[in-house]
């Protein structure tokens, strides 16, 4: 009895191995597990907040003033700026351009609707009292996401959010051609991986890219810190003889602005 179950339990084996040499010789395969997809490291990825870049411009009553009315003014408005979004720096411009004599950079941690319609509201409010003194002008601002082009965070990305900055700030609003998005997907990576090549060889030049598609009129705002603009300028070079330049509509008008630390910036004024 036991030799018999032998017998049928080597021709089932038998027929199952017939099966599956049939199988192979039709094309088919036996069926395997589906590959897992595993989701991104959202930890290795750019997160998304909202960056916002004001140049501000003190109006000719400003200058009327006495001094020491100008004193009680900057104090009070270097309160009213303490606290707005989860952080803020602010920059000398003027004289390096004489359309605005401030820059002052907001960031917001959070890019949900409500925290986003909370900040601008509360911007508003917060510089309303000072607009006979002061005006706003060009506002750039954008969020920061994922890069389509890199699968991980740049050890090269500005952070926002912490008060260690480099003297000098460079920003401009950026324009693709409508060529550049009729391009294939592969066209497109390869040329940005000549553009970040570029940029790798200046570790020291950090680089923070908002995307403003939909909300302002360019698409991005570019935004780099530097310790040293004969470098910076050295970079712009390098980058603007790369294949991807000729897919550049716009990169201007271009601020460059100084830091100082929280106060010293106003006191200029």
């Amino acid at each position: 009895m036991v030799m018999r179950r032998h017998r049928e339990e080597m021709k089932t084996n038998a027929h199952t191995s017939d099966q599956g040499r049939h199988s192979s010789r039709h094309g088919q395969t036996a069926a395997r597990p589906a590959p897992s997809h595993e989701a991104p490291d959202e930890s290795r990825q750019t997160p998304r907040t909202l960056s916002h870049f004001a140049l501000l411009r003190f109006t000719a009553a400003w200058w009327q003033l006495a001094d020491q009315e100008r004193r009680r003014r900057r104090e009070a408005l270097g309160a009213a700026l303490a606290d707005l979004g989860d952080a803020r720096h602010l920059y000398q411009v003027f004289p390096a351009q004489d359309s605005a004599d401030l820059l002052l950079w907001t960031a917001l941690r959070e890019a949900a609707p409500a925290a986003v319609h909370a900040f601008f509201r509360d911007y508003a409010a917060r510089l309303a009292r000072f607009r006979g003194v002061l005006t706003c002008r060009e506002p750039l601002w954008g969020f920061t996401r994922p890069s389509t082009y890199t699968r991980v965070r740049s050890a090269q990305e500005m952070d926002p959010f912490t008060a260690d900055r480099q003297p000098f700030l460079v920003l401009y609003p950026f324009v693709k051609t409508t060529g550049w998005y009729a391009l294939s997907r592969d066209t497109r990576q390869g040329m940005m991986n000549g553009h970040i090549r570029v940029g790798k060889d200046y570790p020291d030049i950090t680089q923070l890219l908002l995307y403003s598609t939909g909300v302002q009129d360019q698409e991005f705002v570019v935004v780099y810190e530097t310790a040293d603009l004969t470098r910076f300028s050295d970079l712009v070079t390098q980058l603007r003889s790369t294949e991807a330049r000729a897919y550049t509509e716009r990169d201007t008008p271009l601020t460059t602005a100084l830091y100082h630390p929280p106060g010293a910036a106003l006191e200029l004024f």
